[in-house]
């Protein structure tokens, strides 16, 4: 019922979107990559910065601000050692500033994406073959799951945690590795025919990388409890090759590696989940521009283990082209459902009835954006946002007595991606 209603609100708001669109090939904020180098090497240099207050509900009023630095490169090693189709990948993370989920809201989920694996980190160092024509790639080295599976860049339109980088489910039901903190993994991906691939792969779980005091650079395995498998099969289009591209996957993953029971924290092992999901160009005024409307959706259920969260379902348009003149601004509209077990709210309940309050609380928490992503040059793109968040999560104040309130957020998220700046006083000389 709740999330037909969603459905219903999102169907009301198409035409109020219909102004602008981006889709799943076209960036909606600048990517953490270079323009073309002439040499081998492609270097990376990117900043991003959330800053978040909410001037109603949560616990408290308050403000917080995340922000993320990214320095790394890609070297070419066709151009460096002859090896064709290989290239060599590093970058590092800086991430640094507050959490206003915790620290106003009371919720688990964050409202700023990039605050996480603080302080300076290893993010990705890893080799990567294409063979076959790029028919196969496969990347293996020190890389974390979420860059590869269950990712589109339509989700980081917002600022959001609960969409951005990725469906929150899959990090709260299994030790599915997340960046910026990477684990030894090996992925693959193979095309059946031009629109058709398979996609999986394997990654370390080793509670060591999650700590505070890990900067990426430990390499050592002793550690590790087990591995995690995600797989997918998908269909996917460009606008090379499509008028209204689209991208259609259905997968999975298997944890066979120990967590903790979400009740009496003893050891457990293995997890399993399923998803589906979607983007699909659904209007293009013309077919000489990239402006349109893109409906996008993600579906997710636990099958197997002792989790917190057992289904999350996510719907959202994006439209690419604004104003005049304002092609490649965005505007955006995200709605996203946790359900969560009896299970992980079991330990909530005991702790309210230990103060004497109530146990009936809350078995959904709702999240959605509406935002703005104007592209001010090749180089800034400044996105404000207004979040809601309906039903938070009591998992972080377990003895709070009254239900936490519902919390309206004001967001403002930017991106600075430095290299198309470089790029353009490199051919201005």
């Amino acid at each position: 019922m709740r999330f037909a209603l969603t459905v219903s609100v999102l169907l009301c708001a198409q035409g109020a979107l219909f102004a602008s669109r981006a889709s799943a090939q076209t960036p909606p904020v600048p990517a953490p990559s270079a323009a073309p180098a002439s040499g081998p090497f492609t270097p990376i240099f990117a900043y991003t910065g959330e800053a978040a207050a909410n001037p109603s509900g949560g616990i408290r009023q308050g403000s917080a601000y995340a922000g993320q630095l990214l320095m790394g490169f890609d070297l070419d090693m066709v151009r460096l050692a002859g090896a064709k189709g290989g290239m060599l990948h590093f970058d590092v993370t800086n991430r640094h500033g507050s959490n206003l989920a915790a620290d106003a809201i009371g919720n688990d989920t964050s409202v700023q994406e990039v605050y996480g694996g603080q302080d300076w980190h290893l993010a990705t160092l890893s080799y990567e073959q294409r063979l076959f024509n790029g028919r196969l790639d496969i990347e293996a080295g020190r890389i974390p799951a979420n860059t590869s599976f269950l990712h589109s860049t339509l989700y980081c339109v917002f600022q959001t945690n609960s969409s951005c980088g990725n469906p929150p489910l899959v990090f709260k039901d299994s030790n599915f590795t997340y960046y910026p903190v990477p684990s030894w993994g090996i992925v693959a991906k193979a095309f059946l025919n031009g629109r058709i691939y398979l996609h999986g792969g394997a990654y370390e779980v080793n509670p060591d990388l999650t700590r505070p005091s890990d900067d990426g650079f430990t390499f050592d395995s002793s550690h590790m409890t087990g591995i995690v498998a995600p797989a997918e099969i998908g269909y996917t289009t460009s606008f090379a090759d499509d008028t209204r591209p689209r991208n259609y996957v259905l997968g999975g993953w298997y944890d066979e590696s120990t967590y903790a029971d979400p009740l009496s924290g003893s050891t457990q092992r293995g997890r399993s989940g399923a998803y589906a999901r979607f983007d699909q160009l659904i209007l293009r005024p013309s077919l000489a521009s990239q402006r349109g409307l893109t409906l996008f959706g993600v579906g997710m259920a636990n099958l197997s283990g002792r989790v917190i969260e057992d289904h999350y379902e996510e719907i959202g348009l994006v439209q690419q082209g604004t104003f005049a003149g304002r092609d490649a601004d965005t505007l955006g509209f995200v709605i996203d459902d946790q359900h969560f077990t009896n299970l992980g709210l079991a330990a909530v309940r005991a702790a309210r009835a230990s103060e004497g309050a109530p146990v009936k609380i809350p078995t959904h928490e709702t999240m959605m954006e509406l935002a703005y992503g104007a592209h001010l040059s090749p180089a800034l793109v400044v996105s404000p946002n207004l979040q809601y968040v309906l039903e938070p999560d009591q998992m972080a104040e377990p003895y709070r007595t009254q239900d936490i309130r519902n919390a309206l957020v004001v967001g403002l998220k930017f991106t600075l991606d430095l290299m198309p700046l470089l790029h353009t006083e490199a051919r201005a000389r």
